[in-house]
């Protein structure tokens, strides 16, 4: 904003870098860092150490960075690797654009950066600044050292904005969550980011960055998922046409509302309409997800099965029609004529995703298996069982939750493995947050995982064991499921058993080995993760 005369109504603020050094530092050094006038800032590359600032100690680590105010007295010492940092002493000066009066800047001992520790990621990018201030740090050159102010503002700019003011930044996110919920109210009107962001009255980036903290979501994303919504409950409420309700909704083409619709529902406006009308009736086909289906009181059209895996008997599908997903192909499926088609990633190996496409609307779903949360709310809402999902969830919760109390007593930290037996070899499956396993085992259940399970999986939902890495098992109890995909000839995935390696383990010579059944164990869903905690209580509560 200008005044009548043209001169920006602004302070504008100076950071004028003072020196700047690499230190190296041996083991115990110390030294009293005592502030005049100037800032000091020290950024730690390598090494650890600690300081005493206002009567409080932290920890110094490399890939952080702190900051002394002018007059305070910071206490320093490195630790027994010594420490590597660079050192920057700094002037903050201001100049008041509103004073004709007023030539010459003013020194400021003030802040909006906080004293301690400040924020610097991406770490990288903080050296980068480091190393060109540096590296130019005596040049004497006019432009070189007009480069080198520039540089040194660039770089307190970028420790600024992560480390501004805490009672500024909470006034941001304070206007940006009331932006939130007129947005709730007035999601029709046709929005724009800077409109949102000058409705909070906040920088158009900051509002972005805050938004996304708040919600998860950037912000016409966010709206776009408050206007589907709205029309989901009109499409079950009404039978307006799917013209009026977009436009009611905020969007301006019945095209882009079914776009919209279909990607983030998984089916289209009419297709979602019509499922929950004819919910009763419904003919889904869902390979490998019947589980869910069974939990939300959903009979199949049909079930799948392998020709060596076999079927989930365990979901008592019994009057079911089975089709074998490897020998059969969709021209069998097309017998059954299913009006809704859900499936996992990876099941196109089976069949094609554009021709179950033309069978009937099919939705696959994008996230990872273990998800199975998102799985469940996912498939209630395609299929119109949304009420159950709660319900559902909470005595999963309820049954995980008394199975770890039972286990907390009798197993305490005896380890645990995992292992699926084949006749190309043993796998192990991971640790807590992968594989069918994992989560169950040592996330709900709170069993302790032998050290193998995280070192040889790293990331990996299963890790193959040579006979090498099998001799080290020395788990307390072991989890064992037979894969007969890959055997040639009956029981040829249990020869493994003889190994010496396997005949040597603890469990084994101890009686602490428990086989399970295949496709329970090997599967995603709710009901499965149900039979995987009874299986568990039977043999170690």
């Amino acid at each position: 904003m200008k005044n009548e005369n043209g001169r920006i109504n602004r302070s504008t603020w100076f950071y004028v870098l003072k020196d700047i050094q690499l230190r190296s530092e041996y083991i115990d050094w110390r030294e009293d860092f005592v502030q005049g006038n100037e800032f000091t800032l020290l950024i730690v590359t390598a090494g650890s150490g600690k300081w005493v600032l206002d009567k409080t100690e932290l920890t110094m680590r490399g890939g952080q960075s702190y900051l002394i105010a002018p007059g305070s007295t910071a206490r320093l010492r490195s630790e027994t690797e010594g420490m590597c940092f660079y050192h920057l002493t700094y002037e903050l000066w201001r100049s008041e654009g509103d004073d004709p009066g007023q030539t010459a800047p003013v020194r400021s001992s003030q802040s909006s950066l906080r004293q301690g520790e400040l924020l610097c990621r991406p770490f990288s990018q903080c050296i980068d600044y480091l190393e060109s201030l540096y590296r130019h740090r005596h040049t004497c050159n006019e432009l070189e050292s007009f480069e080198l102010a520039v540089c040194f503002q660039a770089f307190m700019l970028f420790l600024y904005r992560q480390n501004q003011n805490d009672s500024y930044t909470l006034n941001m996110r304070h206007a940006v969550e009331l932006s939130i919920e007129h947005l709730k109210e007035h999601y029709a009107n046709p929005w724009t980011v800077e409109q949102l962001a000058e409705l909070a009255n906040v920088a158009r980036w900051h509002y972005t960055r805050i938004f996304k903290e708040i919600t998860t979501q950037y912000p016409l994303d966010y709206l776009n998922g408050i206007r589907i919504d709205r029309a989901k409950d009109m499409l079950l409420a009404s039978d307006d046409r799917l013209l009026d309700i977009a436009q009611f909704v905020g969007f301006n083409s019945e095209y882009y509302f079914n776009r919209r619709f279909k990607q983030t529902v998984g089916v289209s406006p009419g297709q979602y309409r019509r499922n929950h009308y004819r919910q009763e009736n419904m003919r889904v086909f869902a390979p490998f997800l019947e589980d869910f289906l069974v939990a939300l009181g959903i009979t199949p059209v049909v079930q799948c099965s392998h020709s060596r895996w076999g079927k989930q008997d365990y979901l008592g599908l019994l009057h079911v029609p089975v089709i074998d997903i490897e020998n059969e192909d969709i021209a069998v499926l097309s017998c059954h004529k299913p009006d809704c088609i859900i499936i996992n990633i990876g099941f196109e190996r089976w069949m094609s995703d554009d021709g179950l496409g033309r069978l009937a609307p099919t939705y696959q779903f994008p996230h990872p298996g273990e998800d199975w949360r998102l799985t469940l709310r996912k498939s209630a809402e395609l299929l119109g069982r949304k009420d159950r999902v709660l319900d559902i969830i909470s005595q999963y919760e309820h049954k995980a939750s008394e199975a770890k109390r039972l286990l907390r007593q009798s197993v305490r930290t005896q380890t645990v493995a995992c292992l699926r037996i084949s006749a190309l070899g043993i796998s192990l499956y991971a640790g807590p947050d992968h594989g069918y396993t994992g989560p169950i085992l040592y996330k709900d259940l709170g069993l302790t995982p032998h050290p193998l399970v995280l070192q040889l999986s790293r990331g990996a939902r299963i890790a193959s064991l040579t006979k090498e890495w099998l001799k080290l098992l020395d788990a307390d109890h072991l989890f064992i499921t037979f894969d007969k995909r890959h055997s040639s000839w009956e029981g040829e995935e249990r020869s493994m058993l003889d190994w010496p390696e396997w005949q040597s383990l603890p469990a084994v010579q101890g009686g602490c080995v428990y086989e399970v059944d295949f496709l329970t164990w090997m599967n995603y869903g709710v009901i499965s993760h149900g039979k995987k905690i009874e299986d568990v209580l039977r043999v170690l509560a």
